[in-house]
């Protein structure tokens, strides 16, 4: 059995919540598995904008954000991340790591990835070889999320 408190996250808010609750920006922990060999993998929600308000992240700030979290991930934790996923209803991600739970150090890559992104001049994997819409980015909209997303730093979990 996982300890989620130990590794920083508020176990009243792991698992599925109330969305008309939840606070933005905002990171919690989804859920936490263990696996048969002794391997964890955790989904970590990352939630940018309010659920059902009308404020919706745009598809292009959603795709160009994701490959800003997909190469900063890869880049900053390397034997540990395995996935980024948009959220549908366009209001974050989720994130997928193995055996890295602790909150302290998501949020800590994650406020590295977004400072990064402000002193960026393209967006990560954003040519025609590597992109299947390659057309649909834009390093200004995404630095601007970016931006909201720090000011708000001190209250990332605070989540309800």
């Amino acid at each position: 059995m996982l300890d989620v408190e130990k590794l920083g996250w508020d176990a009243n808010t792991v698992g599925e919540r109330d969305h008309r609750l939840l606070k933005v920006p905002s990171i919690k922990l989804r859920s936490a598995r263990l696996g048969r060999n002794g391997d964890a993998v955790y989904c970590v929600d990352l939630r940018i904008r309010r659920p059902n308000a009308d404020e919706y992240l745009s598809n292009t700030q959603l795709h160009s954000l994701e490959h800003f979290l997909l190469e900063g991930l890869h880049r900053q934790l390397p034997a540990n991340f395995v996935s980024v996923g948009i959220m549908g209803c366009q209001t974050g991600y989720y994130l997928v790591f193995l055996n890295e739970g602790r909150a302290a150090k998501i949020c800590s890559v994650l406020e590295n990835i977004l400072t990064d992104m402000q002193s960026a001049t393209a967006v990560p994997y954003a040519r025609i070889e590597q992109c299947g819409n390659y057309k649909n980015h834009s390093l200004e909209l995404s630095q601007q999320v970016a931006r909201e997303v720090l000011a708000a730093r001190s209250t990332w979990l605070k989540v309800t």
